[in-house]
């Protein structure tokens, strides 16, 4: 069997696609997978950004940062959760605006936004993880 990743937003379901993510994330074949813990908006000296959409783009940056560290790239992402602080819809336009602008004109992974009341850090206000594939022989 090949190895595949692609998503799919059934009908009978709203479409997703504006914000950013798609319904499911569906692996065939035998794959490697990729377990990325969450990333925050920290650059690499541990600065956090100022704000929230400064800490949206280098947590997005982060993520970039250690999928590649496996050979992985944004098309190869199946999921995503993110966790965000006083959540609100601003918010949710800032993350679908970022999610967009990374990932283009590709399919866009399974998401979850999960609203938390605070997160590790002191003034973090963003954080991300991440699931992805790999075919079994990209090493």
């Amino acid at each position: 069997m090949a190895f595949s990743l692609h998503m799919l937003n059934p009908a009978g379901l709203y479409d997703p696609r504006p914000n950013g993510y798609s319904h499911l994330a569906c692996i065939t074949g035998p794959a490697r997978l990729i377990f990325v813990a969450g990333q925050g908006g920290e650059d690499a000296e541990g600065r956090l950004a100022p704000g929230f959409a400064a800490q949206v783009e280098q947590a997005l940056d982060n993520l970039h940062t250690a999928l590649a560290a496996a050979g992985a790239g944004w098309a190869d992402v199946a999921e995503l959760t993110a966790l965000v602080v006083d959540h609100s819809q601003e918010r949710l336009g800032i993350f679908s605006q970022a999610l967009m602008r990374r990932w283009g004109t590709l399919a866009t992974p399974a998401c979850t936004l999960i609203p938390v009341p605070r997160l590790a850090l002191d003034g973090m206000l963003f954080e991300i993880d991440a699931t992805a594939a790999l075919r079994d022989e990209d090493r």
